[in-house]
């Protein structure tokens, strides 16, 4: 499985780039009061991205083992994605208040840049050290 590593791992970076890529230009259009954001084919897009992600991800863990326990690095990655989950479900529909659906909207765009981060460092403290220079 070792020869299919490299690539697995560009589908999984090409799906991250891309889901947060669509995520931010939805984002911004829920917040422009736009409808096309929530339109069934563009999320079912997302969906579809989301889906090669987590299962280049998971390819990736049963490459890498290891990994897993390493240094805390990936279990900080999925608590952090259960957090951009819940912060884009908000951010994108369900909010109350516009303010609300903005202050949802930052917190999650800051956290899929620390979740990059953390994946960039193999390090669950990079966000915080990034942060303090």
């Amino acid at each position: 499985m070792e020869p299919f590593y490299l690539p697995i791992k560009w589908v999984h970076m090409t799906a991250v780039m891309l889901s947060g890529s669509i995520f931010f230009l939805r984002g911004l259009g829920v917040i422009a009061g736009q409808r096309w954001p929530l339109q069934t084919w563009l999320r079912y897009t997302s969906f579809g991205i989301d889906t090669v992600l987590l299962t280049a991800a998971l390819l990736l863990v049963v490459l890498l083992p290891h990994a897993m326990f390493a240094n805390g690095w990936l279990n900080a990655k999925l608590i952090l994605l259960v957090v951009y989950i819940v912060l884009g479900m908000f951010a994108l529909r369900s909010a109350r208040s516009q303010h609300v659906r903005i202050l949802c909207f930052v917190a999650a765009v800051l956290v899929f840049a620390s979740m990059v981060s953390i994946a960039h460092a193999h390090d669950p403290w990079a966000p915080v050290r990034w942060a303090v220079g």
